[in-house]
């Protein structure tokens, strides 16, 4: 693969499977969805700068390449002959703007590219929250249709993408979806996240929809699951996909609030839809101190 490692593992003899290529893989979400997505009949490509252990991806098979998402020669090789991309590759918190911009978002348009060159179909984008982060709770449920309202740089970076993902499809005739992640983790971190998680079987659930739909052209969808104390976001476009949700916070709620306490109504973390990346620790001024 032109420079790249690649490692393969249980490969059908004689058999085309369906080959799916995942950036980030190394990443929180990648390193949560991988196996959840294997499939004896797929092949998860998976790329990361960071080290990817073999021979965890199930019952399927992999190909593990070690690549950046800037570096479009090795994009190209990496998109070669996947039915799809899933790109979750970039930094997942607030950073510096020279690191977003050269790995959010030239990195995303490097890989929209390269899906365009090698005549991929279809890229799943890993948007965020972030993208409408300054949004308040008189406005929810926030839609696809909610004007970006980006808290950060991060933030900035995804509304980059999705806008990149709407040229890619309506120039270039690219299925794009772009989910709006929320917060993805094994059980909800805190009391906030009662609200906002996206169980990682929900999050398996949204990314094969995404990987089903027909002829689904530029999409915005939000990535959550049902929870009790959700409605911050329209769960319509997902469902709209074909998303089935099943999980929800509120089964965690008694251990999260016996750590953490309830939180006040006026907690400033829920002034915002962007919860703590709106805090001023992330303004621009200090993000370059040590």
């Amino acid at each position: 693969m032109g420079g790249t490692e690649t490692t393969q593992n249980r490969q059908c003899e004689g058999e085309t499977l369906s080959r799916i290529l995942i950036t980030g893989a190394a990443g929180g979400v990648g390193t949560l969805i991988r196996p959840r997505l294997a499939r004896p009949d797929r092949v998860l490509r998976l790329l990361d700068i960071q080290p990817l252990a073999p021979g965890e991806a199930g019952d399927g098979a992999e190909e593990l390449v070690h690549a950046s998402v800037t570096d479009m020669a090795a994009m190209e090789a990496a998109c070669a002959g996947v039915d799809a991309v899933i790109h979750l590759g970039g930094h997942s918190l607030e950073a510096p703007w020279q690191q977003i911009m050269d790995v959010n978002i030239h990195g995303t348009y490097t890989v929209f590219e390269a899906a365009r060159r090698a005549g991929v179909p279809r890229v799943v984008f890993a948007s965020s929250n972030h993208a409408v982060g300054f949004h308040t709770p008189d406005e929810y449920p926030l839609t696809a249709d909610t004007p970006p309202l980006p808290d950060t740089y991060y933030g900035v970076s995804k509304v980059a993408g999705e806008a990149l993902g709407a040229l890619y499809h309506h120039r270039y005739g690219l299925d794009v979806i772009c989910i709006r992640i929320m917060t993805c983790f094994p059980e909800p971190p805190n009391p906030r996240a009662l609200s906002t998680w996206l169980s990682p079987d929900d999050c398996a659930r949204l990314l094969e929809a995404s990987l089903a739909a027909p002829e689904p052209g530029f999409r915005i969808v939000y990535g959550v699951s049902p929870n009790t104390r959700g409605g911050w976001v329209s769960l319509e476009e997902a469902r709209a996909l074909g998303y089935r949700p099943t999980d929800d916070a509120e089964v965690y709620a008694e251990k999260i609030l016996a750590a953490h306490g309830e939180p006040p109504a006026d907690d400033p973390v829920y002034r915002y839809l962007g919860g703590q990346f709106t805090f001023p620790d992330l303004d621009a001024d200090r993000l370059d101190r040590p």
